[in-house]
């Protein structure tokens, strides 16, 4: 690779890295091209794009990131073979890696997460990620939420309107008896 080609390739990746909240360093190594296939297959169908990098090209374009985007927590994580999931889900990378894992064992492994300015290091940490709310799925709840009062409201408007309607036709009942 030629250092125009290096450099090249550090702008791209400084960029992706800029333009993504969510991304997932993870370790593919060992997996047939087959199971890799799959696995990308995988990505695309969910919107993650896979990309293997050079841990020291990776390393070059976050400390070119302002520091306040702490990757520095990140660098310990570029060692042996990485490949870097971008996502615009949150979660869609740790689902992956379980449906994934759940029908060919270990691999990939997790390596890291970086999440909105919060680093997830470590293999332990996928069920936790899988299993946090999209940014829909909380919208989807919070609509919920305020619909909730909304309606028990509504109910108890109608339940009150049935109980009136049954007094008056009792008192009808009574004045015409």
């Amino acid at each position: 690779m030629t250092k125009s080609d290096k450099t090249a390739a550090i702008e791209e990746l400084t960029e992706k890295l800029s333009n993504s909240s969510f991304f997932y360093l993870t370790d593919s190594s060992t997996l047939s091209v087959e199971k890799i296939n799959d696995l990308r297959r995988l990505c695309f169908k969910s919107g993650v794009e896979m990309k293997v990098v050079k841990n020291t090209l990776a390393k070059k374009a976050m400390e070119a990131a302002p520091e306040e985007k702490g990757y520095a927590s990140l660098y310990d994580s570029l060692k042996g073979p990485t490949a870097i999931m971008f996502t615009e889900v949150a979660n869609a990378p740790a689902k992956i890696l379980e449906e994934f894992r759940g029908k060919d064992g270990e691999r990939p492994i997790l390596k890291a997460a970086y999440i909105d300015t919060d680093v997830y290091v470590g293999d332990d940490q996928l069920k936790s990620l899988a299993s946090l709310k999209s940014k829909e799925d909380l919208i989807a709840e919070i609509m919920m939420l305020l619909q909730s009062p909304a309606k028990t409201v509504i109910s108890s408007l109608q339940s009150g309107a049935q109980t009136i309607s049954g007094l008056l036709k009792a008192l009808e009942a009574r004045e015409e008896a």
